[in-house]
């Protein structure tokens, strides 16, 4: 069979694709509903640049490139209808299949469904056999090889790692091939939860893999995104910046592509960029969405999106976050993601803006919202209360099990918000020392978990409110030591630079206070609600 390249370009420079972002989203939601009707088919619109040379014919490879590209950018939905458009085009053509199965499940997430890749694979061939002599090439064959270890019998993690493995044979035998490359550099990342990889070595693997497709191909989607992936903590993010700048331009027609810079911005405190960024991804979700369909993307856009707006201290745009997810569940009927992100969203503004609130516990009441109800309790003075979401924190830890150091996920993240509740309980009822044993025990915990990828988790980190309380106990220079390595974690987090302000004005040093207080100032510009912007000009007027 002939073996046309095929590939997709950009047709402007990425100024075009912000103008026009109200056309792209409507670009990605469109159907191959006359599939061998393709004459003003342009796949390159708005998902980026790859090479992708396949077995298929050209009307049949249009949509499968613009599938592949997609779904470099996890798009999940828009990717399944083009190969679904290049099957029909071309029924035996394997690698349309190949790229269905990706589309079922997220490789940094927990599996959702393992049916309907097996059943794609079915419908291509019976056997393994009669699948693989329907690929075009022995490079075509590695990638489905690839995906029939994926999603073949056995557990999950022995599953990504076999797969991980196809993926590096098939790296080996073509070292140049840029699309290889890439899903190799995915395949790594996914096997770093059944790896138990904590050391960060298959994350930079991964990213200096594709940081290479980078270099070649400044406009490839996978390249970007999986930089961004590989680099998502706070030590390695600023090697990941120049594609987070990057990477919505390259994809604007997906919602994730257009989310995943925050993940990077996050982790260097650039507030106003997490605010559009989610703003974005936002918008482009609600114009791809259809009935039916999972609200992940718009519920994830929404959850970053308060957490980057609530640290800007905008704080009524942080209600309007909280309204808009409740008017998503209710319209959409949702009782998955977005109704369990509803309490946690509430939750962090409570905290964040300190504006304290309890609520009724329950047996289904969530950690976040426990936490949020006992710290609003301490400081109520409804000790009772907070005792018992300390109890309901503590039994969440005990039954709770999975890996912590991914998405701080697990056990431990209920256990570090049981210490600060119960922390807070003793010093409230007088117990210094039991608070500070309490807290200690609780930073142990902490400490042997991931940074945070996203949001703080738990949403009032450990570090920063220790620091709180030693300062309520007048040890200034120990709080100080809390808030930097605080920092160090949530880089300008206003809450930590306001506590180190504080610490460093008790330790008598206005110089270092004066500077937390200017970043401070900076984070929260043209936010008009924190009652602490007064503290903060105070000061900086006082000690000019």
């Amino acid at each position: 069979m002939s073996r046309p390249s095929f590939t997709v370009s950009l047709l402007a420079v990425p100024v075009l694709f912000l103008a026009s972002w109200g056309c792209a989203v409507s670009v990605g939601s469109e159907t191959a509903a006359e599939p061998a009707d393709v004459s003003d088919f342009d796949a390159s619109v708005d998902v980026g640049s790859i090479d992708f040379p396949t077995s298929a014919g050209e009307e049949a490879q249009k949509h499968f490139i613009r599938g592949v590209a997609i779904l470099h950018s996890f798009g999940y939905e828009q990717a399944r209808e083009q190969f679904h458009a290049a099957q029909e085009l071309e029924p035996d053509f394997a690698l349309a299949y190949w790229g269905e199965t990706l589309t079922y499940n997220h490789p940094l997430l927990p599996e959702r469904d393992l049916e309907s890749p097996r059943d794609a694979l079915r419908r291509l061939g019976a056997t393994r056999e009669e699948r693989a002599a329907k690929a075009g090439d022995e490079r075509e064959r590695g990638f489905l090889t690839a995906v029939e270890d994926l999603f073949d019998e056995g557990e999950l993690a022995e599953r990504r790692i076999a797969y991980m493995e196809a993926m590096e044979r098939l790296y080996g035998q073509y070292p140049d091939d840029d699309e290889v490359a890439a899903f190799y550099a995915l395949s790594l990342l996914q096997a770093v939860g059944p790896l138990g990889d904590d050391t960060f070595r298959l994350n930079v693997l991964a990213g200096s893999i594709a940081l290479g497709v980078f270099e070649r191909n400044p406009y490839h989607p996978g390249a970007a995104h999986y930089i961004i992936h590989a680099f998502d903590d706070p030590v390695h993010a600023p090697l990941a910046l120049p594609a987070a700048y990057r990477f919505a331009d390259i994809a604007a027609a997906v919602s994730h592509a257009r989310h995943m810079p925050s993940h990077i911005f996050i982790q260097r405190g650039m507030w106003d960029r997490v605010s559009k960024s989610n703003d974005s991804a936002y918008e482009a979700a609600v114009a791809l969405w259809d009935p039916g369909e999972r609200v992940g993307d718009m519920v994830h856009a929404l959850d970053w999106g308060q957490y980057g707006d609530v640290q800007r201290g905008d704080y009524a745009k942080a209600r309007e976050w909280i309204a808009e997810l409740d008017d998503l569940v209710e319209r959409t009927g949702d009782e998955g993601r977005g109704k369990s992100t509803a309490p946690l969203v509430r939750a962090r503004y409570i905290v964040e803006t300190e504006e304290w609130e309890t609520r009724e516990i329950t047996d289904d009441t969530p950690s976040s919202e426990l936490l949020a109800t006992g710290i609003s309790a301490v400081h109520t003075g409804e000790l009772d209360l907070a005792r018992e979401a300390a109890a309901r924190l503590k039994k969440a830890g005990e039954r709770q099990s999975g890996d912590s150091s991914t998405f701080q996920r697990g056990p431990k993240p209920a256990q570090v918000m049981h210490h600060e509740v119960a922390g807070l309980i003793r010093l409230a009822e007088g117990d210094a020392d039991g608070a500070v044993e309490l807290f200690e025990k609780g930073l142990a915990i902490a400490s042997t978990m991931g940074p945070p990828r996203g949001a703080a988790s738990p949403i009032k980190p450990i570090r920063e409110l220790y620091g709180e309380v030693l300062l309520q106990l007048d040890r200034p220079e120990d709080a100080i030591e809390q808030f930097e390595d605080q920092l160090l974690y949530t880089p300008n987090r206003p809450r930590s630079l306001l506590g180190l302000a504080r610490a460093l004005a008790a330790s008598d040093d206005a110089t270092g206070a004066a500077d937390a207080y200017g970043k401070l100032l900076e984070a929260w510009h043209g936010a008009d609600e924190p009652p602490e912007l007064a503290e903060a000009r105070e000061y900086l007027a006082a000690s000019a």
